[in-house]
């Protein structure tokens, strides 16, 4: 999605998710808070140019960044936010919320409650013939499902993220998705699709409950996500967005603050550990950063530093960073970047068109491999 998808999108999400919106400060870009902390000299040099500032040869348009910290052996070494913003804004995370799907769909399948490689327990595809019945979780995980679904489309009106998230689709997003048609067989190609991380949280949501009532759908999702997930890792600004019918839109709208996405970076850093104790399996955090079998820069639901297909957009930097760095990102340039080898959690929120966020990308490598 880009800007162009905002400027259309915004009224109907005060309308899909309950009246929420975060109105942007135009005047974050230009003027910003003082920096916690200093960086090694190429460092400061590309967290600055992340905030517009140095000389002409290394400022790039990157648009608005709101906030970006950098933790380095799980200590916060840099801290800085846009004019308008600071340690207590709660922040829209967009598709970084695919690998907090991830994590929770791992957590439920740790309980015994769903399989990996079972076909995913969706009631629609359940006839007989239906070629959707082979679809499995891990199918959904990797972006490789088989389901049609246009994730950006020209104009983007047409896309079925617009329609799914804010038009028709907006009222029931898990049926809006599920009743997509099977174009491909299962791992035969990469579709990167919200809707499949929405047919993911409708799923858990009925491992949850059998209720069909919005209201009851909504909290059995709080309890589980609230005392699995937020609670556990002391993300207590962590805040989710349901549609009408109680289903997570777990693909692209939660909230938090930049220090809280980052304790989920480092969650993941400590390969699904926090505080010594162990939340989530370490076989789960291998799975997620195993290739899908159709796309290598892409695992389940997270984004690799790896090759991808000739012809596909990059989202990382394969070659030119480690090898085991990864990253969950989101439209308009969210970011939290990984590096266990170099123990280092880089979170990066604001807004930027598709465009600056080329020169976001490149900022962020030069902080990363600075670092």
């Amino acid at each position: 999605m880009n800007r162009n998808l905002m400027l259309l999108a915004s009224g109907a999400l005060m309308l899909a998710a309950g009246g929420w919106w975060v109105s942007a400060r135009a005047d974050a870009a230009q003027h910003s808070s003082a920096a916690n902390g200093t960086l090694p000299s190429p460092a400061q040099h590309a967290a600055n140019a992340l905030f517009g500032e140095g000389d002409e040869a290394d400022t790039a348009l990157v648009g608005e960044t709101r906030a970006l910290l950098v933790l380095k052996n799980g200590k916060i070494i840099y801290e800085r936010y846009g004019k308008g913003f600071g340690q207590d804004s709660k922040l829209i995370s967009w598709s970084m919320a695919k690998s907090i799907m991830a994590v929770l769909t791992g957590l439920i399948i740790s309980d015994g409650k769903l399989a990996l490689d079972e076909p995913a327990p969706v009631p629609l595809w359940q006839r007989s013939g239906d070629p959707r019945g082979h679809i499995t979780v891990r199918h959904l995980l990797n972006m490789a499902s088989g389901l049609k679904y246009v994730e950006i489309a020209n104009p983007v009106y047409d896309s079925d993220t617009v329609r799914m998230l804010f038009g028709q689709g907006a009222k029931d997003m898990a049926v809006y998705a599920e009743t997509q048609p099977a174009i491909a067989k299962p791992d035969e190609q990469f579709n990167y699709s919200t809707g499949s991380s929405v047919i993911l949280s409708d799923i858990l949501t009925r491992t949850l409950t059998e209720s069909q009532d919005p209201d009851t759908r909504r909290q059995a999702m709080l309890d589980y996500f609230r005392g699995r997930l937020s609670e556990p890792l002391g993300m207590t600004s962590l805040t989710p967005e349901f549609d009408a019918s109680g289903t997570m839109i777990g693909g692209s709208i939660l909230h938090a603050t930049a220090r809280d996405y980052a304790k989920f970076g480092e969650f993941l850093r400590h390969r699904g550990v926090v505080n010594g104790q162990r939340l989530l399996p370490e076989s789960w955090i291998d799975f997620m950063l195993t290739s899908s079998p159709a796309d290598g820069g892409y695992g389940g639901h997270i984004w690799l530093n790896k090759p991808r297909p000739a012809g596909s957009n990059p989202a990382l930097w394969p070659g030119q960073g480690p090898s085991d760095l990864f990253a969950c990102l989101g439209h308009q340039g969210q970011y939290i970047i990984v590096s266990p080898s170099q123990g280092l959690t880089i979170v990066r929120l604001g807004i930027s068109t598709n465009t600056q966020n080329d020169a976001v990308r490149e900022q962020l490598r030069k902080l990363t491999a600075a670092l």
